[in-house]
């Protein structure tokens, strides 16, 4: 049985824009899950250039669970990118120096929206923004050039801008059987044992129960 090892940068070596995501990542306030990967014909290893406004001393994460599928032109907005919004003016005269850069806020002043967490098996379509402190649920597909502006259910379809619900891939039900079952934590043999029940063979309700 041959399984693709979690901790190689190209899972396949003969397809070069896909990188496993959490074996090129160096900031400690990014944390990816196994399998999840970056598609990108140019220069996936630099998938944290995709993650902007993202500093330690806000203590803010992006979190992304395992087995999540992330199309080219990804990017995570993270808190920031916040301006504060209590005075006059939003504009952000400590950065740009000189003597405006001791009129630093209080960070108790910016608008922050914690941290931005991902489920596992995510997939997102390309060109997609993820706006600061939202929630992606397990098993949610995100639709090509979507701004996610707000939390997504799991196994919920979403796409536009701002993004709207579009259907739920299952009933509730199921989806209650999928979230127990939670194939993504399962060690690889049995992932690999089961496949096809995971990908391209249908199932019923009594399947998953077996499964689980």
């Amino acid at each position: 049985m041959r399984i693709p090892d979690a901790n190689q940068v190209y899972p396949n070596p003969e397809l070069k824009e896909v990188v496993f995501i959490k074996n090129v990542i160096t900031r400690p306030n990014i944390e990816i899950g196994n399998y999840t990967y970056y598609d990108d014909p140019v220069s996936p290893e630099k998938f944290e250039d995709h993650v902007t406004h993202h500093y330690e001393f806000l203590g803010d994460k992006l979190i992304i669970g395992k087995f999540c599928s992330i199309a080219k032109g990804i990017e995570f907005v993270m808190n920031g990118a916040n301006h504060v919004m209590k005075g006059i003016s939003t504009y952000p005269f400590n950065i740009i120096g000189g003597d405006w850069a001791k009129n630093v806020p209080d960070l108790a002043d910016l608008p922050l929206k914690g941290d931005t967490v991902v489920g596992n098996d995510v997939w997102f379509g390309q060109n997609v923004t993820v706006m600061p402190g939202v929630k992606i649920g397990d098993g949610a597909i995100i639709g090509a050039n979507s701004v996610v502006t707000k939390d997504v259910p799991a196994y919920a379809i979403v796409g536009g801008n701002p993004i709207k619900i579009i259907r739920y891939r299952y009933d509730d039900e199921t989806i209650a059987l999928l979230e127990k079952l939670a194939w993504w934590n399962k060690n690889t043999t049995w992932i690999t044992q089961h496949l096809s029940q995971l990908t391209t063979k249908k199932f019923d309700t009594e399947i998953l129960k077996r499964l689980i």
